[in-house]
Formats: C-alpha cells, sequence, structure tokens
C-alpha cells in the first residue's frame, strides 16, 4: 500500500493536482516530457476573459510545485509500464539523459553561449521563428533552470567531432557527457493522467496557403510573436518582409469541425483565444484593423459573451460570419487575399491583408495511445482519454485508481483544467484512503487552489 499519487503531465492541470495533493499531506510523484514544466500556458501571452499575464499566473505555481516539500519532479521522463492495482501501482518512468548534472547546474546559460551550434537550430519553443544551439535552456522562466543537451543535435555525441567549449564554459562541471538514460521503478496509490494537448498541423488544409505563403501563421505561432519573451521581444512581425501587419484576418475552425481531418468536433475556445489575439494586436497598435471570419460565435463560459463583445465595441475587432474557402498572395507585395462567401450580404467576395492567423483545432497530444495502452485505460472515439460517466464521474477512468485531467480529455480552457486538476487530486486522495492509506487533509489556508 502506498501513500504518493503519480501525476503523469507538467502542465497547468497537473501542477494544480499536484498542489492540492501535496497541501493534503500525500507524496506526489510528477512526471514531465519535456525539459520544463509549464505545459502549453507557458507559451501565452495573456489569457482571457481578463487579459493577465499568463506566465505571470504561471510561474509562482511553477516554482511553488517544484519546491513543495511533498513533491518530486521528473522532467525528461516518461511512463513505460504499470502494473498492480489501485492502493498499489507499480510504475516503471524512463528518464531520459540531460547530459547536465540537474544538482550542480545553476542556469547560467554559459554552457548555452559557448555551444558552437548557438543559433543554428531552429528553436521548438518559439515555434521555429527563433533558434537555439545543442545546448540550451527551453525558455527563460523553465522550472527548472536547467540546461539541457540536445543528443540528436550535438557534434560531440552524434559525430565525435565538437571540441567541446561547453565543458571548459561551464565552471560547476555540471555537463556530463557519459549520462545515459535510466529507468525509475516508482511505487504510488493512484494516478492522476494530465498530459495536455497539441494543436493541429494546418499543413493539410492546402487551400490556407500555410508553409506555402510567409504570412499564414497558425495561433501558437501568433502567441509566441506577441509575447514579450518570444523571438521578436513582443512585436508582430511579418514573416516574409519584417514588417508590421496592419490588417490581419483570423479564420476560426481549422481542421475542427471538419471530417477531413478526422477532427469534427468544437474546440470551444477557439473563438475566445481569436478575440484575445486580435485585443491584444489592437493593444499593441490602436491602428490594426482586425478581422475574425467565424462559423458560430460560441462564448459559453463565466464572462466570454462580454469579452466579445468588448472585443467589438472598445478594440473595434470586425466579426464575420463566414468560413472562407481559399487564400492567395500578391506575389509582389506578399499580401493575402481571404476569398468568401458572404452569407449575410450575398456573393463571393475578398479582402486584402498583411497576415492571416489560423486558429487550429485542439487535438490529442502526440502518444496518448502508446499512454493509453500502458495505463489500460480507454480512449474515446476522437482519441481523448474517456471518462466512465462523463456527467457522474468526468475525472475517473475505466481502471479503479486512475484518473484523468485536464484537455487530454477534452478541448478546454486553462480554468477547466485547472478545475478539473483539483478535482482529480481529491479523487486520488480518496481512492488512497478507501485503500487504507493516510486519508486527506482538510485544506487549510495553504490551499493554493
Amino acid at each position: 500500500m502506498s501513500d504518493s499519487v503519480l501525476v503523469i503531465g507538467g502542465g497547468v492541470c497537473g501542477i494544480q493536482a499536484a498542489l492540492d495533493l501535496g497541501d493534503k499531506g500525500l507524496k506526489v510523484k510528477m512526471v514531465e516530457r519535456e525539459p520544463s514544466i509549464g505545459g502549453r500556458m507557458a507559451l501565452l501571452d495573456k489569457v482571457f476573459p481578463t487579459n493577465d499575464c499568463s506566465i505571470c499566473i504561471l510561474a509562482p505555481k511553477m516554482i511553488t510545485c517544484f519546491n513543495h516539500p511533498n513533491v518530486e519532479v521528473l522532467t525528461c521522463a516518461e511512463v513505460v509500464g504499470v502494473k498492480g492495482k489501485a492502493g498499489d501501482f507499480k510504475v516503471k518512468v524512463r528518464k531520459k539523459a540531460r547530459y547536465v548534472d540537474e544538482d550542480k547546474c545553476t542556469g547560467c546559460d554559459a554552457c548555452t553561449q559557448a555551444c558552437v551550434l548557438a543559433g543554428r537550430i531552429p528553436d521548438e519553443w518559439n515555434q521555429n521563428f527563433g533558434t537555439r544551439g545543442a545546448s540550451y535552456i527551453p525558455f527563460m522562466q523553465a522550472v527548472p533552470r536547467v540546461a539541457i543537451i540536445d543528443g540528436e543535435k550535438c557534434l560531440r555525441l552524434t559525430k565525435g567531432k565538437c571540441k567541446s567549449p561547453c565543458l571548459e564554459a561551464c565552471l560547476r562541471n555540471a555537463i556530463d557527457f557519459e549520462q545515459e538514460d535510466e529507468v525509475v521503478d516508482l511505487e504510488v496509490g493512484s494516478i492522476i493522467v494530465a498530459t495536455g494537448l497539441d494543436m493541429y498541423d494546418p499543413t493539410p488544409v492546402t487551400e490556407y496557403g500555410y508553409g506555402r505563403f510567409a504570412n499564414v501563421i497558425h495561433s501558437m505561432e501568433y502567441e509566441r510573436l506577441i509575447n514579450a519573451s518570444g523571438p521578436t521581444g513582443g512585436h508582430i512581425t511579418r514573416r516574409s518582409d519584417g514588417e508590421r501587419p496592419k490588417r490581419i484576418a483570423y479564420i476560426q475552425c481549422v481542421g475542427a469541425r471538419d471530417v477531413r481531418s478526422g477532427h469534427p468536433y468544437c474546440c470551444s475556445v477557439c473563438c475566445m483565444y481569436a478575440t484575445k489575439d486580435a485585443m491584444l494586436a489592437y493593444m499593441h497598435h490602436d491602428d490594426t484593423e482586425n478581422y475574425i471570419f467565424y462559423t458560430d460565435l460560441r462564448a459559453f463560459g463565466r464572462g466570454f459573451d462580454e469579452y466579445i463583445k468588448r472585443g467589438a465595441d472598445e478594440y473595434k475587432i470586425n466579426y464575420i460570419r463566414a468560413r472562407p474557402g481559399e487564400i492567395t498572395e500578391d506575389p509582389v507585395t506578399k499580401n493575402l487575399f481571404v476569398w468568401y462567401d458572404d452569407t449575410e450580404g450575398g456573393g463571393v467576395k475578398s479582402m486584402e491583408v498583411d497576415m492571416v492567423v489560423l486558429s487550429t483545432a485542439f487535438v490529442p497530444p502526440r502518444g496518448i495511445e502508446e499512454l493509453a495502452a500502458v495505463l489500460g485505460v480507454e480512449l474515446d472515439e476522437y482519441d481523448f482519454f474517456k471518462a466512465s460517466d462523463d456527467l457522474l464521474a468526468p475525472m475517473d477512468s475505466c481502471v479503479p485508481g486512475i484518473y484523468i485531467a485536464g484537455a487530454c480529455t477534452r478541448p478546454m480552457d486553462v480554468t477547466d483544467a485547472v478545475t478539473q486538476g483539483g478535482g482529480a487530486a481529491d479523487r486520488a486522495a480518496q481512492a488512497i484512503a478507501q485503500c487504507g492509506g493516510k486519508p486527506p487533509a482538510k485544506a487549510g489556508a495553504g490551499d493554493r487552489r
């Protein structure tokens, strides 16, 4: 019998679950496959409907979670095996080599600056708008703030040719090229799965020209451009010429509500984050014209409808009920022409804009099928984790003792993900108590929900 809880996923949902469990006095093992916790929320500039700074909300939670006396965080790690039952799960976790000693590294950036490939490798964190080296720290607020060496790009590890100036630059002797992957065995009483979501790759939607037209980008790329910690310092620029776009079109339901993509469902929050993106463009430059092409405006959450109205009234956002059929490009100016059927005025029309932002579908995270097989839980028809009862037990999987929470169960916003993280923590604590383990303590002043 174990009083520990395994939390798979270190996004805001998993962090909330870990904090709630830790505050109840239960031990938590958090497994995150990326080098830092924070998840997709750490990529965002602002959150709706308040337009508060995303990382300002998230960073304190990340630090508190990592330093919590009852929480142990394993980064660069994935669950590869689960056996047992509620109250007594045996879990195998593969922890990939970071090639940096986490106990010695201070995150000083010396090795990242000394790397011979610095500035030559596309930076995935910044959606490939920026660059990094083989030795890098994912982002400024990374937790833990520890460097990692990309084993697939490092010249020493792949070809044995680099003189490794990073070794000389590191005064703490934290770099360890002899480090190897390891398998860690854990014993836990219950498991929470909070692996988040991925964004649909709009390349197959060929009519919109993503990947062909430089100034067609998707919403997460836009988030990094408008973020002050992003590759452009928060300045929205066109990929074609570096100029500021003054007319921006936002196209909804790209890859969503579309049987061709395999994602016929509504993602529920795309209307909101497109409105937020348009607001941010106007806040940066109030001469920016923003046009949102929508199928239906679905503003169902608290304050959402008022947020849409604010967008139209205060930020001069133009909402156009139409689903564009094609985007073409002027080969000289690289401006874009959005062709659409005007459902209100009638007829096919076109609009010339400087940039197009595609609001892409939320899809199940990479590797969800493999993880579901390891856990023995079910997926729904769209490959999200399936609840045993959507209404009565939305965080219970088909396996007793294993709970699911956040956007790995369905598309949702940050608020819903945090709420589900807290709910899953309560269910996991109850499961341990029912199996004869430590009963959950009552939330007190230290409750951070």
